[in-house]
């Protein structure tokens, strides 16, 4: 693909390295440049560039997933951030895609998790997701995908509660004054977020779990959300438990070669530095692994070559082949 002087100028202000006589000019679609995720996808372009495997890759300021996903469709970049719940709706033309599925859109790798935390006030006494029925409960901030997945999960699961809207500050304030019960909040990887962690400074908190049969329900229902299991350790005092989730990655369609992608993966899992440098959450994380939990849709044949070549194995819903 093309690159415009514009993308070259902002490799070259970021002091990303460019192959002298790269083969494939690659542009990589981020997210807004003031987001933490753009100076991620930084880090990805200098990993793909210094691997010199005739690949030039620059990062292309976005509006994220959807914007993402549309220029994929239209040719427009080769890569890019998707969020896994969005990208199913891609591929199964559902929501806002209906009818109009990106059947050969592949994921490459998911790079960091979005758990969805549900945080009560513990001296509401409440134990158990059906027990919110009739409780005050912010669903997740006003027009965020938090929000929207929460209403879908508890549609799907039968659950009830007050719904209350309003800001992360607003709702903050709300729990801590005791006139609301509790939110539904995006963690930080493994570890509850820091609007929730203040609110644990003034009072004790309790993380709500799923139950085997509601695990078991959205498994088979909604296709587009992941359910994972918390460690112990989300905060101080806080025991594991299970929830749903989505995961944040990299996805392309098939016009980006079987040969690329599996370069560009390879330079991705074998990098031990420069991602977790760009991104705290990454750090240590098994990549490999994370992107299997959080997949929810088929692996680009390019990274499905490398899964198997490094002993993974691809469960059946993931496996381009199948």
């Amino acid at each position: 693909m093309k690159i415009t002087k514009l993308a070259l100028a902002g490799v070259l202000a970021f002091g990303l390295s460019v192959p002298a006589f790269a083969q494939d000019k690659l542009l990589i679609g981020s997210t807004s440049a003031s987001s933490s995720h753009y100076g991620y996808f930084v880090s990805v372009a200098k990993l793909i560039n210094d691997a010199k495997n005739d690949i030039e890759a620059s990062v292309v300021e976005t509006g994220a997933t959807m914007d993402n996903l549309r220029r994929i469709e239209r040719n427009q970049i080769d890569l890019g951030l998707v969020t896994t719940n969005v990208a199913q709706h891609a591929h199964s033309g559902t929501k806002a895609f209906d009818g109009k599925a990106m059947e050969n859109l592949g994921l490459l790798w998911v790079y960091t998790g979005a758990p969805q935390n549900v945080i009560v006030r513990e001296d509401a006494g409440i134990s158990s997701l059906a027990e919110l029925a009739g409780q005050r409960f912010n669903p997740g901030i006003k027009g965020s995908a938090t929000e929207s997945t929460t209403e879908a999960v508890f549609q799907t699961l039968g659950l009830s509660s007050d719904y209350v809207r309003g800001s992360t500050t607003d709702v903050v304030d709300m729990i801590k004054d005791n006139r609301v019960t509790g939110y539904v909040k995006s963690g930080a990887g493994l570890k509850l977020d820091s609007s929730t962690l203040d609110i644990a400074t003034f009072t004790p908190i309790k993380v709500l779990s799923l139950t085997d049969a509601q695990k078991q329900t959205l498994l088979e229902k909604m296709p587009d959300v992941s359910v994972v299991d918390i460690p112990e350790g989300a905060a101080d005092g806080v025991p594991a438990y299970s929830t749903w989730s989505f995961g944040v990655g990299v996805g392309a369609s098939a016009n980006l070669s079987e040969d690329a992608a599996y370069k560009i993966v390879d330079a991705i899992m074998t990098d031990k530095e420069v991602q977790g440098a760009a991104m705290a959450s990454v750090k240590g994380v098994n990549l490999a692994e994370l992107t299997l939990q959080y997949a929810t849709i088929p692996l680009h044949p390019g990274a499905a070559k490398w899964f198997r070549e490094n002993g993974y194995e691809i469960p059946a819903n993931l496996d381009p082949a199948k």
